[in-house]
């Protein structure tokens, strides 16, 4: 049974940085979404700020406010904000404490881990909670080199990259996933980071915390296990980052461990500078996808659109630009659904038309 949790994500909920926790409420197969705690949205129900249709979710001024107004005390308290600091600030180290205090296991998305945090853990023994850090990587023993077995694979693997982080990447993969599953298609997920994990995604890793030199094989090892134990049709792998970021070297080590056999792109038009680096101007997306076919070697068979800061009119017209300009097909899947990707993987990989044509 999925468990009931509450996600903070002060001021950030709808925003680039709260993306734990708009992934977790679009989406989630391991917690029961039961609240947000966004002051600055207090009242209004999450999915409808989200994408404009109610899903019952409501957002609270507080913690306090949320265990009043809840009939119980949720089982787990997730910090739903990806900050570029990965440290707590005295702030959220108070809320953290107050979720123990209140009974809530915590639930921890950050590169700062929580059960390495003396006043955490003693507060957790005290009042008989868990700690999770799902990003907290396994031990160096545990972790697999490279290994080249990829190479072996027969089955079609596509990746989702994007041309900076936090554009969708994850959501997009998902949409497709789903769709994929309703033309009968066995379809593999593999995460590779934590707000797919916490999502509940079978394979993956948080790749972004791993030594450089086990993130590409860590991503290999995640697709050769989901082959083995589920003999997939297609596998779907989350980019991370953008190959043209500078301050990021997931995806690099996403290609490489991967190495798939077609790739989407997605991109934010409106979007000139990296996210988090307001000074740095973003590659463009033509720049992208010549650097991603290049590395790896691979085609971008389709672009996806990040609408942030766009109206329909312009996301309609941008994908027509955008058709005509680089003869691939475009959409957004959050306004248009996922039938044109589903169709270009068709026509990529043949076989798997005969293989829903099975079912």
């Amino acid at each position: 049974m999925k468990s009931n949790a509450l996600i903070y994500c002060e001021n950030e909920f709808g925003k680039v940085d709260g993306k734990v926790a708009n992934g977790l409420v679009r989406q989630s197969d391991t917690y029961n979404i039961i609240g947000i705690i966004d002051s600055t949205k207090s009242g209004l129900d999450a999915g409808e700020y989200l994408e404009g249709i109610k899903n019952g979710i409501p957002i609270f001024e507080s913690i306090e406010t949320a265990l009043k107004k809840l009939n119980s005390v949720p089982n787990s308290f997730i910090y739903g904000i990806a900050p570029i600091t990965s440290f707590l600030n005295e702030i959220h180290r108070k809320i953290i404490l107050t979720a123990i205090k209140s009974g809530m296991n915590i639930v921890n998305g950050l590169p700062e881990f929580f059960n390495e945090d003396e006043q955490f853990t003693n507060a957790a023994l005290t009042y008989g909670v868990t700690i999770r850090d799902i990003r907290k990587p396994p031990k160096r023993e545990n972790l697999h080199n490279f290994s080249g077995r990829i190479r072996d694979i027969k089955t079609p693997t596509v990746t989702v990259m994007g041309t900076d982080c936090a554009v969708g990447k994850r959501t997009s993969a998902l949409l497709l996933v789903n769709a994929l599953k309703k033309e009968g298609l066995n379809v593999v997920f593999i995460t590779t980071g934590q707000t797919g994990l916490l999502q509940g995604s079978n394979y993956g890793i948080a790749v972004d915390v791993l030594a450089s030199g086990y993130a590409s094989g860590e991503v290999e090892n995640a697709i050769l296990q989901a082959c083995k134990t589920e003999d997939p049709d297609i596998i779907i792998v989350e980019g991370q980052g953008a190959l043209g970021h500078p301050g990021f070297t997931s995806s690099s080590a996403i290609i490489r461990g991967a190495m798939p056999d077609a790739i989407i792109i997605q991109h934010p038009p409106k979007r000139k500078n990296y996210c988090d680096y307001p000074n740095i101007p973003m590659t463009t997306l033509e720049e992208e996808i010549k650097m991603v076919e290049i590395f790896s070697k691979s085609k971008v068979i389709a672009i996806t659109i990040n609408h942030e800061n766009m109206s329909t009119t312009e996301v309609n017209d941008i994908i027509n630009t955008y058709e005509s300009k680089y003869n691939l097909p475009t959409t957004d899947v959050l306004q248009h659904g996922c039938d044109k990707l589903v169709k270009a993987l068709l026509m990529t990989f043949p076989k798997l038309k005969r293989e829903s044509a099975l079912l």
